[in-house]
């Protein structure tokens, strides 16, 4: 009988000094407080160095307060905790590391809002499992070498995102780790590639051999999504706040055989 595992553990996500912040902010954020975090492939946790880090918080919280407006809670575009036992278990995650932006939380409306931690210590809680909520932890590391020695120490991740304006980082990062899926430049590892419960290239199973499928079965495959670290107008479609004309052209798109909404 085959049996099909998916791959666990926190997907990083490594942010190079020779970035964009804003443009990083807006695809990780997005992202990452997609359906309140609650996606098994949304990035886990950033790895940058101090002077990104600097960079990168106020580009995260320009990005939210447009995505979610000035009280994110009355925003139509953001999703609330699926039940009361993921919100408690969330809710004390909060008090990791230290909260520069969000924290806020509501439990009647089992609410957290989009939050983000920074002098995360590897040892805390939020640093030990996967998150699945609008919780982003940002562990600074001293250059790619300390990032990739850093991923490579914990779980195999189901996604791996890497962020720089020189592709020669970004083949560094894919060629030296291991995960079910990679993303370059973008914020958004497609599930159909990554995450597929009848055995996409995030899982792994056993049962199936002879022929092709022992070939099969004995190869990796590992999925990667490249993408142009410019040409941010072209994503502002898939950003919250959905309008009416919003939801119709994403419909429209994703309905569409000759268009892929990257």
């Amino acid at each position: 009988t085959p049996v099909t595992l998916e791959l666990g553990g926190k997907n990083p996500c490594y942010l190079d000094d020779n970035c964009d912040p804003q443009t990083v902010a807006n695809r990780v954020a997005w992202f990452r407080y997609f359906n309140a975090g609650q996606t098994c492939v949304a990035p886990d946790y950033v790895l940058c160095s101090q002077e990104m880090q600097e960079r990168l918080v106020p580009a995260l919280q320009n990005a939210i307060t447009r995505f979610y407006g000035d009280n994110p809670q009355t925003s139509p575009n953001l999703g609330r905790i699926i039940n009361q036992k993921h919100f408690k278990r969330l809710q004390g995650l909060l008090g990791c590391g230290r909260v520069v932006i969000g924290g806020q939380s509501d439990e009647g409306e089992r609410y957290i809002a989009p939050t983000v931690l920074v002098d995360v210590q590897e040892t805390e809680p939020v640093m030990q499992e996967e998150i699945f909520g609008p919780i982003l932890p940002l562990v600074t590391v001293r250059s790619l070498d300390e990032a990739i020695e850093f991923i490579n120490r914990r779980e195999k991740p189901l996604a791996l995102y890497a962020f720089s304006n020189s592709t020669e980082v970004v083949n560094q990062v894919l060629a030296r780790t291991s995960s079910g899926g990679f993303c370059g430049n973008n914020g958004f590892m497609h599930m159909t590639l990554s995450s597929l419960p009848f055995g996409g290239v995030g899982s792994s199973g056993m049962g199936r051999y002879h022929g092709k499928f022992s070939f099969d079965t004995f190869s990796r495959q590992r999925a990667c999504l490249l993408s142009c670290p410019g040409m941010e107008k072209l994503n502002e479609l898939r950003y919250p706040p959905y309008s009416p004309r919003r939801q119709q052209l994403l419909r429209w798109a994703m309905g569409s055989q000759s268009c892929t909404l990257l």
